[in-house]
């Protein structure tokens, strides 16, 4: 059996570098952890907790729910020392059933893996699922063709290693073991773009919930505590690239995460998003329902091939995600800014949507003066916003 260890720096119940408690002031960081953005909103539904909580869960599943898809309203409670009320906002905007699957998998033994298109929300959707049951979403490690299995288990201080041997203290823990140690959750971004030797590093730490430590015969294990499991994701566009080994795929739980396809909701999505980067951001101002409403049916039209009219258009070879329309949207807004009026219109959303279709391939330039000559033309003829969206674009295609 393990040795019972004293809190040290590597611990993360105690680590400066883990606990959000210990975190840089909001005001000096350019993007908050969802656990201090939405630190009041935790608060409350901890406070307002009537449900048990499994092993080491900060909330109930059903507050974890609640904390991701909103609550109808607001719950009082007692923030900074005062009486208040807080809503609780709506993160994620697909559909609910996910979350409920996602939340169910992370309170059994199975490790849960956020399978979709780029930009569906699947890191978003593992960060807030981390916040509300562990308290940080922290613990994470962005895989890469150069992810190596010590940066998922652990490596070793080379200068104390050589002064003073393998011990404890001069091992540097991965946020793996760092989460395995705490029992909270470990979040692992793109999993198959690593290799396959690296991803199996996971089948002992999913199946037997332990580390093994040569290097300290004298206590080999790091054993995982209640609450620990891991959150994986994986583009859609990925798959085959770094296949996940047989062994692995069953030690996980797939859920899909579909590309929005309602309007409603993707406006929806653009709009709170937009209105959260603006505010990072310091800039004035919000984006109309209008302009959204065009900017999400260019995306959706170009995305699905066909317009509402029902007449067939070419597909770019990008992903014409939610996220890249809120980025889109973010341009628009900062170029209206120093720019232009300071209001945003559809020409500020025309003259940003380039760089967002034609990446790699030149050849989507030619899909997007297709829709601006076949679609955009035709609609400019009686809409007025939709004239200044295709005069707009046109006048950037051919600069």
């Amino acid at each position: 059996m393990a040795k019972a260890k004293t809190p040290s720096a590597a611990d993360p119940s105690s680590a400066p570098n883990v606990a959000p408690e210990a975190s840089p002031p909001e005001s000096e960081l350019l993007r908050e952890p969802a656990e201090l953005k939405y630190r009041r909103e935790l608060e409350a539904l901890r406070q307002n907790e009537a449900d048990q909580a499994p092993a080491a869960w900060k909330l109930s599943p059903r507050s974890v729910l609640t904390y991701i898809t909103g609550a109808k309203k607001p719950l009082k409670a007692k923030i900074d020392g005062k009486e208040v009320e807080v809503a609780i906002t709506r993160k994620f905007f697909g559909d609910d059933s996910i979350v409920e699957r996602s939340i169910v998998t992370l309170a059994s033994e199975r490790a849960l893996l956020l399978v979709g298109d780029p930009g569906t929300g699947k890191s978003w959707l593992s960060e807030h699922l981390a916040a509300a049951i562990s308290g940080t979403s922290l613990l994470t490690i962005q895989g890469t063709a150069g992810t190596t299995e010590e940066q998922i288990k652990y490596s070793w201080n080379i200068a104390r290693i050589i002064a003073e041997g393998p011990k404890p203290e001069n091992m540097i823990q991965s946020p793996c073991m760092l989460a395995m140690r705490a029992g909270k959750i470990f979040r692992f971004e793109e999993i198959t773009r690593c290799v396959g030797d690296v991803q199996d590093a996971l089948v002992s730490i999913c199946s037997d919930k332990t580390i093994a430590v040569p290097e300290l015969p004298d206590d080999p294990m790091v054993f995982a505590r209640p609450g620990f499991n891991i959150i994986a994701t994986a583009n859609a566009r990925d798959q085959g690239v770094n296949e996940l080994s047989a062994a692995l795929k069953r030690r996980f739980n797939y859920i899909h995460i579909p590309v929005v396809s309602d309007q409603k909701t993707e406006v929806e999505i653009v709009r709170t998003r937009s209105a959260e980067l603006l505010e990072r951001y310091k800039i004035p101002g919000r984006i109309e329902e209008p302009v959204l409403k065009l900017l999400t049916t260019v995306f959706r039209e170009m995305r699905q091939g066909a317009t509402g009219e029902g007449l067939s258009v070419q597909k770019p070879t990008t992903t014409l995600s939610t996220a890249e329309a809120i980025g889109v949207a973010l341009d628009a807004a900062i170029h209206s800014r120093y720019f232009g009026t300071g209001t945003v219109g559809p020409e500020d959303i025309a003259r940003n949507l380039i760089g967002s279709i034609v990446k790699e391939d030149l050849a989507d330039l030619k899909v997007l003066k297709e829709y601006m000559s076949l679609v955009a033309k035709k609609r400019a003829a009686s809409d007025p916003a939709w004239k200044l969206f295709h005069d707009a674009a046109v006048k950037v295609l051919s600069a």
